[in-house]
């Protein structure tokens, strides 16, 4: 089975929030609470730990549902949870609750991926990038152009086999410290992770546009009312 792991400490600064962003509300329900029912309903999570930023405390929570301190840093966050999590379950599941669009059928099918790829250390969200990306130096002069068709923009969920998670997360707190993403600690550490194919409506809130757009999205996937 698999364990999902959900990084809800961040402090919501960018978002404009009085909150910890996690904890902002969305259509009636906090984004902690879309990304906890998007899980909960996903074949094959038996157990949630969700990562809360220092002196934040939850309850009424759901069955298989529990809260575990988060880190200064992302990995930190994500160690605390695995940590709290123990070593019963063969996958991992790692979700921002930043992205509470997420869908339970994404989070099966990164799950499964996983699974029907033996030789795989992590299966990721991704979705390819449409836009033409350049590197630029400090002074702005473009240095390359890469190409598009091999450049995928990350997402959540992200799925580890325990090993390799714990593996990664082992490594120094300055290395950890600059992580934006798991998996990209799963490659340094030179495990073999696959990207999944994902909708980008399973967008990141960090800014009150991306907020209001979320809230559309989520209108338009509920449908009229009455």
């Amino acid at each position: 089975m698999t364990v999902a792991l959900i990084v809800a400490a961040g402090s919501g600064e960018r978002l404009g929030a009085d909150r910890p962003k996690a904890l902002v509300e969305l259509a009636g329900r906090t984004m902690l609470g879309h990304s906890i029912d998007a899980l909960s309903a996903a074949r094959g999570i038996e157990r949630i730990v969700v990562a809360l930023p220092r002196g934040v405390h939850l309850f009424d929570l759901p069955p298989g549902v529990e809260c575990v301190e988060g880190g200064e840093a992302r990995s930190d966050s994500v160690r605390n949870a695995l940590e709290a999590a123990g070593e019963r379950d063969e996958l991992v599941l790692v979700h921002d609750a930043a992205r509470p669009l997420l869908e339970p059928e994404l989070a099966e099918r990164v799950i499964a991926a996983l699974v029907g790829d033996p030789a795989a250390d992590a299966a990721i969200a991704a979705t390819p990038v449409t836009d033409t990306i350049k590197r630029a130096g400090p002074d702005g002069t473009v240095l390359e152009t890469l190409p598009r068709s091999e450049l995928w923009a990350v997402q959540t969920p992200q799925v580890f086999r325990r090993r390799a998670l714990a593996g990664a997360l082992a490594l120094g707190a300055g290395e950890l410290a600059g992580a934006t993403d798991d998996a990209s600690l799963v490659e340094r550490a030179g495990g073999r992770v696959i990207v999944v194919p994902a909708d980008p409506a399973n967008l990141k809130v960090t800014t009150p546009v991306d907020l209001r757009l979320a809230e559309l999205l989520l209108s338009e996937r509920r449908g009229p009312a009455g």
